[in-house]
């Protein structure tokens, strides 16, 4: 091989190695060029709606708990050692019937006293009222008999010294049928007070519902008033939950809402029945309490259930309205859009009222129809 065979290629080899070195840096260019003329392309491009006409809504949530309306803590009225339980937590009962008991021997006993000295007072009450008819009807035939003296005193007919026995009141005067018959009279009171404590050491369910408490065991002393069962109404559940301030402030009773239960998809409608002026700290936060109630409670809500809770604070229907991303600078009643009407999008200083979850109601500055920007 000869020199200039050689030289000749190693010469096309480096114009080869130019070439693709040239042919990469084209490539690499219009690459180059094509990206930047997409971003170019995808910063020019702006997504706009149009005005329309709608409903606007405002909800606030949070999460809260089922709870019954009313609860109950139950007590005996009188002390003494528990006999009988006859329910436990969780059990439903209906009105009347028997929760607990004590033992009550001597609440019985104790009536059965006051019976036998109600007895005897109706006994001495009816002997009184006996001497007392007897002593008039004497008194009377006495008077028949006598003539009357100087000084008008009834004396006895024959010329006796002795006078007549005034009616009724054989003795000294005292009357013994009055002395009888409040004698009765507190007898009737100590029974219907021994009766009273008897019925004490029952304890039966005022209202129907679910049993959620029993602070006691068979055996225990108890003392009268004592706290010893709680029902609830859990026929009439509701939902109780803590809002922040920032959403309290709008809320109020009669507003309407959703609960969602956990574990469950399903909603149920509600209403707010309670909001409690006073909130609570945690030292963070400021909550406040919210109850609300179920329009159509199901029939399978447990105490202490855990709940979602939306409530509808704001809502204007058939307004004018853009997306709440269209909307910038708001102040008070005053906000910016982006115009877009064909050429070159322009801010336009508009009038806003209810500021929605997804949409803001425009009262003045926008036409319906007008396209705006949906976000920028």
């Amino acid at each position: 091989m000869s020199k200039v065979t050689g030289r000749s290629r190693a010469e096309r080899r480096i114009r080869w190695i130019g070439a693709g070195i040239v042919l990469v840096g084209v490539a690499a260019a219009g690459v180059v060029y094509a990206v930047n003329r997409d971003e170019s392309t995808t910063t020019a491009r702006v997504v706009t709606v149009v005005a329309d006409k709608g409903d606007v809504t405002l909800d606030v949530a949070t999460t809260g708990t089922v709870e019954p309306a009313i609860t109950r803590s139950l007590s005996f009225a009188a002390g003494g050692t528990v006999a009988a339980i006859a329910v436990r937590a969780g059990n439903k009962v209906e009105q009347g019937d028997e929760l607990a008991t004590l033992d009550d021997a001597d609440a019985t006993e104790k009536v059965s006293d006051a019976a036998t000295k109600l007895a005897e007072a109706q006994d001495r009450l009816a002997t009184a009222e006996t001497n007392a008819a007897a002593a008039t009807a004497s008194a009377t035939a006495c008077a028949a008999a006598t003539r009357t003296g100087g000084g008008g005193a009834p004396v006895a007919a024959a010329g006796s010294a002795t006078p007549c026995a005034t009616q009724g009141f054989p003795d000294t005067g005292n009357d013994q049928v009055l002395s009888a018959e409040q004698a009765v009279n507190n007898a009737e009171v100590n029974l219907a007070e021994a009766e009273e404590a008897l019925d004490g050491t029952v304890i039966k369910a005022p209202i129907a519902g679910t049993v959620v408490s029993i602070s006691g065991s068979i055996g225990d002393k108890v003392n009268s008033g004592s706290a010893f069962i709680g029902l609830a109404d859990t026929y009439d559940m509701q939902v109780s939950a803590d809002f922040p301030e920032a959403d309290a402030g709008s809320l109020a009773k009669g507003q309407t809402g959703t609960v969602t239960l956990a574990d469950s998809d399903e909603t149920y409608e509600a209403s707010v029945v309670q909001v409690d002026p006073v909130g609570t700290s945690d030292g963070t936060l400021v909550r406040y309490g919210v109850l609300l109630s179920f329009t159509d409670a199901p029939s399978d809500l447990l105490v202490g259930q855990s709940a979602q809770v939306q409530v509808r604070t704001g809502e204007a229907s058939g307004v004018l309205r853009v997306p709440s991303t269209a909307v910038h600078d708001v102040a008070g009643e005053s906000g910016t859009v982006m115009v877009d009407s064909g050429s070159e999008p322009a801010e336009r200083t508009v009038t806003v009222g209810l500021r929605g979850d997804q949409y803001t109601e425009i009262t003045d500055g926008l036409s319906e129809g007008e396209q705006v920007v949906r976000s920028w």
